[in-house]
């Protein structure tokens, strides 16, 4: 097989998350417990002060039950983003959040828009668009997955509900899907076994040998380099001497 392995398991597929996540939660921590007043550090459209938010604003939140909606997604949807994209993870997370909180800044109404659903849209749209984009089987269904789980969210990039930014979730939605197609050539290529390289000889395949034209199996004495080599060399003979009494004598 091919010595890139994809889609490997490590600690940092959980561990990147969960960090993510516990930060998150202690930055809402200070919030309720010693400074209330960083909540107003969201984005500000249109103001200059207001660009500041987009970086602290994936980080604020207005209530527990906020903090709470985004951090099961989040959470789930990172874990995916870090195992089957974990070359290019990070960028999608930092680059999502610069350029998802310039839109926002951009596009949104007056007022302070704070929370991490904006960086949960980019997810959701990168990963459902990367799938469909890399025709890969294992892509493809986890796309499916993102849509089945999280596919009404789609109803919320509309001014359906007051007080909830959609400018953050449509930005986020944006800003996924260019990056889908940024990366759409950062493609994991299926493992390809020996027999399915341009330079596979069939007739050298040792294993190969133990069968004739037909496909029967038959024995056969293969033997390594290293074994022709003892070949050539000259193995001592053992005899041994049995001795029986003459019975006549």
């Amino acid at each position: 097989m091919s010595k890139e392995q994809h889609f490997q398991y490590s600690n940092t597929v959980i561990l990147y998350p969960f960090m993510l996540l516990l930060m998150l939660w202690i930055v809402f921590w200070f919030q309720i417990r010693i400074d209330s007043t960083i909540k107003n550090f969201g984005i500000h459209p249109q103001k200059i002060e207001g660009l500041l938010g987009v970086f602290t604003s994936p980080f604020l939140h207005g209530n527990i039950t906020h903090l709470y909606h985004n951090s099961i997604p989040l959470f789930v949807l990172s874990v995916a983003l870090f195992y089957f994209y974990k070359k290019i993870a990070w960028q999608v997370i930092l680059w999502g959040v610069i350029i998802s909180g310039g839109l926002t800044w951009l596009i949104a109404q007056q007022g302070n828009h704070i929370g991490a659903s904006g960086l949960i849209y980019v997810l959701v749209s990168f990963i459902f668009f990367k799938g469909v984009f890399a025709k890969h089987y294992r892509l493809i269904a986890l796309s499916l997955l993102v849509i089945f789980f999280y596919g009404s969210m789609i109803w919320y990039i509309f001014p359906i509900k007051t007080g909830m930014s959609w400018e953050g979730h449509l930005s986020g939605l944006i800003t996924g899907f260019i990056f889908a197609l940024v990366f759409r050539k950062t493609i994991p290529k299926p493992e390809r076994y020996v027999w399915e390289t341009e330079t596979y000889n069939e007739e050298e395949d040792l294993f190969m040998k133990h069968f004739d034209e037909n496909g029967n199996f038959i024995e056969t004495d293969i033997k390594d380099n290293n074994e022709n080599e003892n070949d050539n060399k000259e193995v001592p003979i053992k005899v041994n001497y049995i001795y029986k009494s003459n019975k006549d004598h």
